[in-house]
């Protein structure tokens, strides 16, 4: 399922990278419409870099993406452009967000990075399987799984 190839050219390319940030504070600020939304500023996104997203779980507090990207791009380009664009639109659209962090900043400045060959896409599957299986069990409508 992550055997994952991008075909450009005369080049054949695996670029996985499994990414995690959080909201600042951890504050639980990812609830119901925003954290649709947020799920919709993200695919819009990585769609518009050329990014695919593999797997990804939203939570209330924090983002774990499974991306493949072309190599062109830079890790850090990736993080950068998905936090600040989410953030931004998140800001605009919610008073509740804007009174929370009267500073604009949503996000945590930095973010966690795994290249696939540093861990095996079966751990990094337990890994989204293991949050997917807590959340399942607290049936509570704050969160929800994405795929």
């Amino acid at each position: 399922m992550l055997d994952w190839y991008r075909i450009m050219g005369h080049t054949v390319t695996s670029c996985k990278i499994h990414l995690v940030w959080y909201t600042k504070y951890r504050y639980k600020v990812l609830k119901w419409e925003i954290q649709r939304k947020c799920r919709y500023i993200i695919r819009q996104t990585c769609e518009w870099m050329d990014v695919v997203i593999l797997k990804w779980v939203v939570s209330s507090d924090n983002i774990h993406l499974l991306v493949g990207y072309p190599p062109k791009l830079w890790i850090s380009e990736i993080v950068k452009r998905l936090k600040w664009r989410s953030s931004r639109i998140l800001m605009q659209e919610y008073w509740e967000l804007r009174k929370r962090y009267w500073w604009r900043h949503m996000w945590w400045i930095g973010y966690f990075a795994a290249t696939v060959w540093n861990i095996t896409d079966e751990m990094i599957e337990e890994y989204l399987e293991h949050h997917r299986n807590a959340y399942k069990r607290l049936r509570d409508d704050n969160t929800f799984i994405l795929e």
